[in-house]
């Protein structure tokens, strides 16, 4: 990265520094047990659109340039390398599947398991009631 990176301590005079309409960017930490399949670390943009009546801060819908710091800094002026936009769309982990792209055909032992699945899952007399966790 070759521009500049505000770290949250320089909050203030990021607000002071930031200027409107170009692109400022914050790295996300990603929670991967709740998404196994994302990446670890994405970036996410701010432009700012406007100054604050009586602090005169820039401002991005409700975020400041001086929040934005401190809550999400370090600020980077420059797309940090080798991480993914998060308004991009996330990793392919597996072909779609179609009606026609499986060609395989299932063998007995698949089927009777297949069986079993569709057999403990949709006895409505063994399902939970709907809107609480008790039997």
């Amino acid at each position: 990265m070759a521009g500049k990176v505000w770290q949250p301590k320089d909050a203030k005079k990021f607000a002071r520094q930031a200027k409107l309409n170009r692109p400022y960017y914050v790295v996300m930490q990603i929670a991967t047990n709740l998404a196994p399949y994302e990446d670890s670390q994405l970036y996410s943009e701010y432009v700012f659109e406007g100054h604050r009546p009586f602090t005169g801060t820039p401002y991005c819908g409700s975020m400041d340039a001086e929040s934005l710091c401190l809550l999400y800094g370090p600020v980077y002026e420059e797309p940090p390398a080798d991480i993914r936009n998060i308004a991009t769309p996330g990793p392919q982990v597996a072909p779609p599947l179609g009606s026609n792209d499986y060609a395989a055909y299932l063998d007995e032992a698949e089927i009777r398991g297949l069986e079993k699945r569709v057999a403990n899952g949709s006895d409505p007399k063994r399902r939970r009631p709907l809107g609480g966790w008790r039997a």
